[in-house]
This record gives structure tokens, sequence and C-alpha cells, in this order.
């Protein structure tokens, strides 16, 4: 699968939603001779997210032309990648999608246990299924909240960062931080689950169903929020398919395209849970499919507390893994290749992969190219959020400009994922 990403500085004509062509490129040029007036909109603006500069052309209010402008982050993410080794890697990775930490560790993880062909536990598998799906109600709450301060609606905010809370306070009992924890490593997981974990599982999940019928009550049931998002940057299923966009930016136009299920990793084959679809592809079906889906995130962690195999939680390939830290008080030769793991990494076979999982903003690929050395030759990530920006003109265009609003907001991008 090539690594090429779409550009963002194509130029076609102005046409109204209902006439964007598919494949439509995420630049449009305003027309001539007419009583214009072009805006920075950001990138300091509260709605993008300090550092998402669009070039908007208005018309009185109306948008007629808009130019997304990326750039301002410069993290270089993934030639830091190249220039250290598979396992000092991994840190990195959680910090390009800060709000889908767990799901980008997964991606680069994945990728390099694809090319060196180790094999991963049982319960590690089922581990990493508990905390991908509890790090997606995590993104779509902090989705669900911003979105409603977008609207001058603070109250729901500080609702969604209460439960937000409870699912990092279950990340800090096992992986001892709250984000960006590392907690996936080649071979399997850094720690089993402690003491008191299930107890506390399961009263979120017993918890959490309620919580979000409370947020659809705010949300679906208020009729300002419904006038402000129903009919807002439309996209019909083809469109949707054209312009690259996944995730619930994709289902919410009523394509049914997960790779939990299309695609099954990690111990989603095994797990029941429905695909979360919309029909009318606006922004408000975006919000709604997003919220509908941390009921089926909270099924399947329910499904991984009551089915959980036992076993080892990390593979016994020494070539690969570190050894156990107990072993380091009594064996040199344990302690030496823990040194030796650490400073100089492995070497990996020249080989190239594309390993691809569901993000809670689609999906979101690694693709890594080895030359036989301890380090990455190449690696480059399918970011969603970068590729959902170049729908943006073609969602806004022709509508007010407090539309432009729901429409940035609805498509969930997260810049640090966007600007590698």
């Amino acid at each position: 699968m090539s690594a090429t990403e779409p550009t963002l500085t194509s130029v076609v004509p102005v046409f109204t939603p209902a006439q964007i062509p598919p494949g439509a490129p995420s630049k449009i040029d305003p027309p001539e001779g007419e009583d214009l007036i072009t805006i920075n909109f950001g990138p300091n603006h509260p709605s993008t997210h300090g550092v998402l500069r669009l070039i908007v052309t208005l018309d009185g209010e109306v948008v007629v032309g808009l130019d997304a402008d990326i750039g301002y982050v410069h993290t270089g993410f993934e030639k830091n990648f190249e220039q250290k080794t598979y396992w000092k890697g991994i840190p990195y990775a959680p910090r390009m999608d800060y709000l889908g930490f767990f799901a980008n560790e997964l991606a680069y993880v994945g990728a390099v246990e694809t090319l060196i062909g180790i094999d991963v536990p049982a319960r590690a598998q089922w581990l990493r299924t508990l905390f991908a799906e509890l790090n997606r109600i995590h993104s779509h709450l902090i989705f669900l909240g911003t979105s409603g301060v977008e609207l001058g609606a603070i109250s729901l905010f500080f609702y969604c960062l209460r439960e937000r809370d409870k699912v990092l306070d279950l990340f800090e009992m096992v992986t001892g931080v709250r984000m960006h924890d590392r907690y996936p490593q080649f071979g399997g997981v850094m720690e089993d689950l402690p003491k008191g974990f299930y107890a506390e599982a399961k009263r979120f999940c017993a918890d959490m169903p309620h919580r979000i019928d409370e947020y659809l009550d705010l949300v679906a049931g208020n009729q300002i929020w419904e006038d402000r998002y129903r009919g807002i940057g439309t996209v019909d299923g083809d469109t949707a398919i054209a312009m690259g966009l996944s995730g619930p930016n994709l289902r919410a136009s009523g394509v049914a395209y997960d790779l939990r299920r299309s695609d099954p990793y990690l111990a989603y084959d095994e797990l029941e849970f429905d695909v979360v679809t919309g029909t009318a592809g606006d922004a408000y079906e975006r919000l709604l499919c997003r919220t509908k889906e941390m009921y089926e995130s909270v099924r399947i962690i329910e499904q991984c507390l009551e089915g959980m195999p036992s076993g080892p939680i990390m593979s016994d390939d020494r070539k690969y893994v570190l050894p156990p830290r107990e072993e380091l008080h009594t064996s040199m030769e344990s302690l030496i290749h823990h040194f030796k793991l650490v400073t100089e990494g492995f070497r990996v076979a020249p080989n190239q992969i594309y390993h691809a999982v569901e993000s809670p903003r689609g999906e979101f690929g690694c693709y890594l190219v080895s030359d036989g050395g301890p380090k990455p030759w190449r690696i480059h990530f399918r970011a969603p959020s970068f590729v959902s920006l170049q729908s943006t003109a073609m969602m806004a265009v022709n509508r007010y400009i407090a539309d432009l609003i729901v429409v940035v907001g609805s498509l969930d991008g997260v810049m640090g994922e966007a600007d590698r």
C-alpha cells in the first residue's frame, strides 16, 4: 500500500456542497471580481486548537473560498523515529495523536512485531484490546466535550471530563501514568493487571452507559444543538470514500467500514460488538456515531474482563524481549542482555510493512521499511486527521462562517497527528 499522502494544494472551482465531485481536493479558490474579504481563521483561534490555519474568503458571512494550511507544530516525529533504535521509538508513538495515544503505540509496535515475526501471547492481546477501547472512550469524551465548548455549552465539557478522569485512573492503575504509557512492547505488554483493577473496571462499565444516556439527552434532545449541527458538512458515502475519510467520519455517511471487523487484529475477531453507522453524513451524524461508539467500547471491555485468558503477558523470545526485571538482580547474563538491547537494539531483516489499526479517528497506519539495521530506514504514518483535512473546504464552502466551526470540530482532528 502506498505511503503517499494526498496533497493539500490543488485548485478546483467553487461548487455548492451537492455539486462537489468525488475526490475534490481541499483547497477551493474564491471567484474573482467580487467584493470579498480574506481572513485568517486560526492558527490561534480556539476552534482550530492552536495550530491549524484556515485561509478563508468570505462574501459577507458566507464562506466562498478556503485553504487549509498546516505546518505549525513542526514535531518531526517520523525523522526522530528513523534516528532511534526500534525499542527507543515506542515512547514517540503516543505523542502524535495525544488523545488516541494507545492506538498509535499499537500501530508502531504491531508493524515491528510483524517484521520480526514474534508471537504475542493471547493474554497480552486481550489486554491490548481492553486498553484500546478504554482509550477510544477517552478520545470520544474529549471530542464530545470540546464540541460543546465550541458552541458555548461548557457544562457538557465538565461532564465528559468527569468520566475521562475515571478512564485515566484505570490507565494509571496498570501503567503508572495517565497518558503516553508505553504499555505495549514488542512481544506483549509491560505489566499484568494489578489487584483491584477488575473491580474498578467493572464499576466503570456499569456506570458508563448511564452517563452516555445523559450525553445523548443533552445533545439529541437539544433543539439548538440540532439546528447548529443537522445538515452541516454533509458528505455522501461515495464521496467520503473518494476523499479518504475513515473511522466515524466515514461511518456517519453509511459506510460500515471498521478495521476491527474488516481486518481483525488483537482479540477483536473473538468479541461481539456492532459497527455504529449513520445515514445523513452530516456533522450531527458524526457526533452521534462517536457518542454511540462508546456503548460498544463498554461492551468490548466487559467481554475482555470476563473472557481474559490466563498465561504470560510477554513472549519468551529473548532475542527481542527485555529480560524480566527480577532476573537483573541475580543474573549477569540477563543484565548484559538488557543493556545490549536498550543501547544497541536488535536488527531487523530488510523488508517493509504497512500495519493499520482502527484508532478513535479512523485508519491509523504505520508504513515501516527496514534495511537490516537496528533503526527504521524509513517510517511514515497514515494519519486520519491529516486525510480528513482535505474535506474541510468541501464541507464548509457556501456555508456561514459559524458553520465552519461546526465542520472543523465534527471532523475530530488532532493536529499533532496531522503535522508530523
